[in-house]
């Protein structure tokens, strides 16, 4: 029988639907798994970095499967964003429509792959029963202060006309479009991220499962510091700058500071000054640069000189105040005391604005000379009653001064801010607050929720503002008074919708919180979790934070959202990832109608280790479809042996069928650990090695009973291991095999430890403490034949002719000293 891959591939999927072969319920009798690959944003068709992704979670579902547990293996959409509103503008159509059209093709894509997902959990997440839970929290987290709106300098995209978080900005670029950004003030409705920056930080040593590079991203994110915030009087005036160093060593070596553009206290510290025309122009400069780009390592470092001075507590020198680019609000006090000798930074503004450099740390005292900033730790001058002491003393002895003085106090502070979720466009969750003249912000009333998006919106131009303008969607009632009252039209970043969207996978049903603790504490965590590393600082973090959040509402029971995580590479073809714009893209159809599904899943595996980046490989494809056919080739012409029920006697076996069982049992053992760890190309390898060999064996010369035997155990192992690589071939070989059941369900081979063991061991020979030849003997060798076994080998003997035998050591099964006369 040929091997027709399109018949088989479109059988074996119409029976796993039919039969919903891949839903699962609760089940206290088995050890849960919930396998997990980030779910993709409907953009319109699969690509091959698609395909890779739920290929490598596929097969882990599939062996867990198999060995035993009860695995969740889920999947949905990300349907809400900008790139739908967008192609919705530039087609003409709704964004609702482009999506659904979307969603329609690439599931069919998907289930021509024949992934093991539980179709029944399917969430879509621009659907009002999915989106409803998401305002419910929302609500929630208002009422808990972890909601809030408020004026702040924002990233602001021109061309998608909207707020980016910190995270979604990228070398000073959008992450969606990659037009460059520019910083605006505007409200927005931020989430309290930074609440849970300790905790945050702290779990990440609990996620040992978690790539090292993620957690590590992660810490420098969050970025905690401690420090310490000191006042400095402004000059003639009864107001204080506040400042936050992590270096109070250095405040006596304090010539300037530096205050961000948008400090609130710029506007006076300049007003009347003869500078302040320049500050303003300045800062209004500032506000079309991103903060990106203000901050970037080895950028123009510039400034202006607001006309004001600010005092040193600790000395009393007065010192110029100048507002600088680098300088941003939202971390620590927005403003910065400079330290030009001690930091590299100060120290070039200093130079191209000939400020004094004050020299307060020495390595060498007797070398003054300074051309760039000494930021090693060193002897303290310069610093009234700290002189002498080495300068990582004199940071916790100043910084114990200048809370007894009462200039400030020591405090901690972190890299991490909140987290705006305020998006200015249409296609997204809408933020279920109402405003009311009398009574000021109302959340909406649980029984009216879901706020549904108004369908008749005018979509007219990219950047327009669309919830505005239904006026039926934003007039409403105030719940409170009962009086006119107006919605809130800006919609909540995609982002938090991807931070939740695992916990409702486990309870889809769930109509009356959204998530149902009890199956969600069965499910969750995540066991093993696949997407890119490049959502590290975005997805995966914010994923965190709200599962902490959604913990202390009661809605789960763990602290973090998946216990193991794998960062799988990108696709590679011709030196770049593939990518429409290069015109390197292969399409999956294509791979699927050729050579198959199977094929497609298989080279996906074959062609690197899944953390890796895969080089695309016509060859690479074809040669794994050769393999699929070999082993179908294989078995279609062994079917009268396998058929048969034998009976195996190991005694009675030949020394030919011996060998087979043993590497049949050693590549099960392989396989079995290799996928414990990923190894998903090496265990392919190993089984290319067992067909390799039953390709050299001639099976029709078989007559022992027992000999058959060892080939049907073969046959069967080799096609149970192959199943979560090529499932419908597997399943389909299966049947034909005889078997009624269906492969997918069997339970993974076990290997015989016995069988498993070496024959032979490798003992390596020294002559006095140099390595002089290495022999296999036979297990169960006694020590006088190994002794003359290794006597007689070729590059043993040389070197010990003429000379006499000393003493001779035996390290079993590892190592024979031979100490001789002479050298």
């Amino acid at each position: 029988m040929d091997y027709d891959h399109k018949t088989i591939s479109l059988k074996w999927q119409k029976k796993w639907e039919k039969e919903h072969s891949f839903k699962v319920t609760e089940d206290n009798s088995k050890k849960k798994y919930y396998c997990l690959e980030m779910f993709p944003y409907p953009s319109g068709k699969l690509h091959m970095g698609h395909v890779r992704n739920y290929a490598i979670g596929d097969a882990v579902a599939r062996y867990k499967t198999m060995r035993g547990f009860n695995v969740l293996h889920p999947f949905g959409w990300d349907s809400f964003g900008l790139p739908a509103e967008n192609a919705a503008i530039k087609h003409g159509v709704h964004p609702a429509e482009w999506t659904y059209k979307n969603i329609d093709t690439m599931r069919g894509q998907i289930k021509a792959l024949g992934f093991a997902y539980d179709w029944d959990r399917e969430v879509t997440t621009c659907r009002p029963e999915y989106y409803r839970w998401e305002q419910l929290f929302f609500i929630k987290m208002y009422e808990k202060g972890l909601a809030y709106k408020k004026k702040s300098s924002v990233n602001w995209c021109e061309t998608c006309n909207t707020v980016l978080a910190n995270e979604q900005v990228q070398d000073g670029k959008c992450w969606r479009c990659s037009k460059n950004i520019i910083t605006k003030e505007i409200e927005q409705w931020f989430l309290r991220i930074s609440d849970y920056a300790q905790e945050l930080l702290d779990g990440l040593d609990t996620l040992t499962g978690w790539p090292e590079r993620v957690r590590t991203m992660q810490k420098n994110w969050i970025g905690r510091s401690e420090g310490v915030e000191v006042d400095f009087t402004i000059k003639n005036s009864d107001k204080k700058l506040r400042i936050y160093t992590t270096r109070p060593d250095t405040i006596y070596g304090v010539t300037f500071m530096s205050i961000a553009p948008e400090h609130p206290m710029l506007s006076s510290l300049c007003k009347g000054t003869a500078q302040e025309k320049e500050v303003i122009a300045f800062v209004d400069r500032m506000r079309r640069t991103s903060k990106i780009e203000r901050t970037a390592e080895g950028g123009l470092k510039e400034g202006v000189f607001t006309g004001s001075y600010a005092i040193n507590p600790l000395n009393n020198q007065e010192v110029p105040i100048y507002t600088a680019n680098f300088v941003l609000m939202d971390y620590g006090t927005g403003a910065v005391m400079a330290v030009p000798a001690h930091d590299t930074r100060d120290f070039d503004f200093a130079k191209k604005y000939k400020i004094p450099v004050k020299r307060v740390i020495f390595k060498d005292p007797a070398n003054e000379e300074l051309n760039s900033a000494y930021t090693e730790l060193g002897t303290m001058v310069n610093s009234a009653e700290f002189d002498g002491l080495n300068s990582d003393v004199a940071m916790l002895k100043i910084a114990e001064h200048i809370e007894k003085k009462g200039f400030g106090k020591r405090t901690v502070n972190y890299r991490l801010k909140d987290w705006g979720i305020s998006r200015q466009r249409y296609w997204g969750c809408p933020i279920p607050i109402i405003y009311c003249s009398k009574c000021g912000v109302v959340t909406v009333p649980e029984k009216e929720l879901p706020v549904v998006l108004p369908e008749d919106a005018k979509l007219s131009a990219i950047g327009d503002d669309p919830l505005s303008k239904v006026e039926s969607f934003v007039n409403t009632k105030c719940p409170k008074c009962g009086g006119s009252a107006k919605r809130e039209t800006e919609t909540m970043d995609t982002f938090v919708e991807s931070s939740w969207y695992y916990a409702r996978y486990t309870c889809p049903d769930d109509d009356k919180n959204g998530i149902d603790k009890k199956r969600a504490d069965y499910w969750l965590p995540v066991d093993q979790y696949i997407g890119g590393i490049e959502h590290a600082c975005m997805h995966l973090l914010y994923a965190r934070f709200f599962h902490k959040v959604l913990r202390d509402m009661g809605y789960l029971s763990s602290n973090e959202p998946a216990t193991n995580l794998l960062t799988q590479g990108m696709v590679i073809k011709d030196g770049s990832k593939m990518s429409k714009s290069l015109g390197n893209v292969v399409d999956p159809d294509y791979i699927i109608e050729k050579y198959g599904a199977d094929t497609a899943r298989m080279f996906m595996l074959f062609a690197s280790p899944p953390e890796k980046d895969l080089d695309w490989n016509d060859k690479g494809v074809e040669g794994c479809h050769r393999f699929i056919s070999r082993v179908w080739r294989l078995i279609d012409n062994n079917l009268d042996i396998i058929k048969h029920p034998y009976k195996m006697d190991l005694q009675e076996i030949s020394s030919e069928s011996k060998k087979l069982r043993n590497l049949t049992h050693k590549t099960i053992k392989k396989v079995t650990e290799d996928l414990d760890a990923f190894g998903f190309n090496t265990s392919i390898s190993f089984m290319m090695e067992l067909v390799n060999e039953l390709y050299k064996l001639d099976i029709n010369t078989l007559s022992k009973e027992s000999d058959k035997a060892v080939f049907k155990e073969t046959f069967n192992a080799l096609v149970l291991m192959l199943c979560p690589f090529a499932p419908h071939t597997a399943c389909e070989l299966w049947e034909l095999m005889g078997n009624n059941t269906d492969a997918a369900k069997e339970a993974w081979p076990a290997f015989d430890t016995e069988a498993v063991k070496d024959d032979k061991k490798l003992v390596v020979i020294q002559v006095n403490g140099k390595l002089r030849g290495k022999i296999e003997v036979p297990v169960g060798t006694s020590e006088e034949n190994v002794k003359d076994m290794a006597f007689n080998e070729e590059s043993v003997k040389k070197h010990l002719e003429g000379k006499e035998v000393k003493k001779v050591i035996y390290v079993e099964g590892k190592l024979l000293s031979i100490a001789v006369s002479g050298n």
